[in-house]
């Protein structure tokens, strides 16, 4: 098969299983974002490897995994993860480099490494559940619309650059992190999300989940949007390169590793979760289904 036909394979499969977990939240959002955790957390730990630390990586992966869990927990009102836990688990990590690494086995980068992995990795995604989950989207629709809105709008900016970038050209935006970005496809990026967030708050925003921006805000959130998604993506980049390699993994046939695929949600969706709360007309009452 054609790395084309791989990559429309892999996007056939992936996509449903995506907006199902989106829908239907809970249990099946949280196993959704947690593997994806999991598994970036790992492509972390191999890109860390690979610029010379020796994270924890089998316990960073497991903590990466439970952060999604933790999230729904708290939404069920079953568990809390308060910051006690966070600092019991840095002195944890700090504690077994006294026995697993040593001195020789440099500490100090081994423990960084791996909380970075979980922070940079897990802890984004995780605000995947809490934008389902955002306090003025009364019912299942209402949230899944919420959600979907950064992530249209990342898809949008993504296509926006790579058009503006191909069509126009021109001058490169940071060539000695990521060559083939352009100036003109950032601006393509900006303009194309910023359209997407305009569109969507008649057609889905405002008649499915009865949330409005105040005039002139959906601009600022597309651009917001762009924006993050770009450092995401010029981040992962950076990462990349620091490792000597052009994918994170080869997980997704066509597309490469998980991190390939979320890099600029990894921005976007704590950004968008925190401009939503000052930029969002909340409806009356609030709810969850």
């Amino acid at each position: 098969m054609s790395e084309l036909g791989r990559r429309v394979v892999s996007a056939l499969v992936a996509a449903p299983i995506a907006v199902a977990c989106i829908w239907f939240g809970d249990a099946p959002l949280a196993t959704l974002l947690a593997v994806a955790a999991g598994a970036g957390a790992w492509e972390f730990y191999r890109m860390a490897a690979g610029a010379g630390a020796r994270p924890f990586a089998r316990t960073g992966i497991v903590l990466a995994a439970l952060v999604p869990l933790a999230v729904h927990a708290h939404y069920l009102r079953v568990g809390t993860t308060p910051l006690s836990a966070g600092v019991l688990v840095v002195l944890a990590l700090l504690a077994l480099s006294v026995w697993r690494r040593g001195v020789e086995g440099r500490p100090l980068i081994a423990v960084a490494a791996t909380l970075l992995g979980v922070v940079y990795v897990a802890v984004p995604l995780a605000y995947g559940y809490g934008l389902r989950y955002f306090d003025y989207a009364v019912g299942r629709a209402a949230g899944a619309t919420v959600l979907l809105l950064p992530v249209l709008c990342t898809w949008a900016s993504d296509v926006g650059a790579y058009a503006a970038g191909r069509t126009i050209g021109g001058p490169k935006l940071i060539p000695a992190v990521s060559p083939g970005k352009t100036v003109s496809g950032a601006v393509g990026g900006l303009v194309a999300s910023a359209a997407v967030a305009t569109a969507y708050e008649p057609l889905l925003l405002e008649p499915v989940a009865e949330l409005g921006f105040a005039p002139g805000r959906q601009l600022v959130f597309g651009v917001l949007v762009s924006v993050a998604a770009q450092l995401g993506d010029l981040v992962e980049s950076l990462l990349k390169r620091d490792a000597g390699i052009k994918d994170s993994s080869r997980l997704i046939p066509g597309h490469g590793g998980v991190l390939d695929r979320v890099d600029s949600l990894l921005f976007v969706l704590p950004v968008s979760y925190v401009a939503l709360r000052w930029l969002l007309l909340p409806a009356i009452g609030a709810g969850r289904s």
